[in-house]
């Protein structure tokens, strides 16, 4: 088993990685010689890694064309094999490229851009989960909603930037208009991916409501994250905030945090 795992090792590594092929394998082709066969195998790999990012990132696609996409692509494979038989999983680390890519430098918000489109990708495969029971939360009395611990819905992601990067996911999904013009000096933006109904949606949190759910997602209880925000920014509304995480399925169950 040693020996088969061995050679299927090197097999892989002649593929992924252009070294040379096992003298084992077998060189009497009728057609063609190992080389060539190893460059079938080593085109279908590299088709089916291009397709995965293509899949997992479209805006990115639209954004610089299919030509650089694929130039790019090849590029990250080359950097970032596949460790995993499962290509949902490929495509992590593409934002962290593109940050490092000579080529894109004259995109800086394509970055942030990659960043939101991989929350999307996450969140489309996240596990099920149950929604906030509104009716087991109203049983709770007020004296305790300051100790709630609030978990987040396994689709749930956040993701800040300083360009308008909602405005650019949105722009470019199936239907939109194609007459837009997004400011790229416009201001910050702190994207929430969620996903209801089986359809991923990315809208925006203001900076206190931003601040709010990640000292949620920290693991600070209800009193103690409105309290820090408020102290940052008096205006935080969390009546409005509840409200707008409850019909997104941001929010999936609670806790109460045990009082000795």
């Amino acid at each position: 088993m040693s020996a088969l795992s061995d050679d299927l090792s090197g097999f892989a590594r002649a593929i992924v990685r252009g070294e040379q092929p096992s003298p084992l394998i077998k060189a009497n082709y009728q057609h063609y010689t190992v080389d060539v066969a190893i460059e079938v195998y080593r085109n279908n790999y590299r088709g089916n890694l291009l397709d995965a990012l293509a899949g997992a990132y479209p805006v990115i696609e639209q954004l610089v064309g299919k030509d650089f996409f694929r130039l790019m692509a090849r590029k990250y494979s080359e950097q970032y094999p596949s460790h995993s038989g499962n290509l949902h999983h490929y495509g992590a680390e593409l934002a962290e490229f593109i940050a490092a890519f000579e080529h894109a430098r004259e995109l800086p918000y394509l970055t942030d851009v990659a960043a939101l489109e991989w929350a999307c990708h996450r969140a489309w495969f996240a596990d099920d989960a149950e929604v906030l029971d509104i009716a087991k939360l109203a049983q709770l009395s007020p004296d305790q909603y300051s100790g709630l611990i609030l978990l987040i819905h396994p689709a749930c992601h956040l993701v800040c930037s300083r360009y308008p990067i909602s405005a650019i996911w949105q722009a470019h999904q199936p239907g939109a208009s194609c007459d837009f013009h997004i400011d790229l000096d416009s201001g910050s933006c702190n994207a929430l991916v969620s996903r209801r109904d089986d359809v991923i949606r990315v809208s925006e949190l203001t900076e206190a409501e931003s601040d709010w759910l990640q000292g949620i997602r920290a693991g600070f209880t209800l009193g103690e994250a409105t309290a820090a925000t408020l102290v940052r920014h008096p205006e935080f509304d969390l009546q409005t905030l509840l409200l707008k995480l409850a019909t997104q399925d941001v929010l999936s169950d609670f806790n109460l945090r045990a009082t000795t």
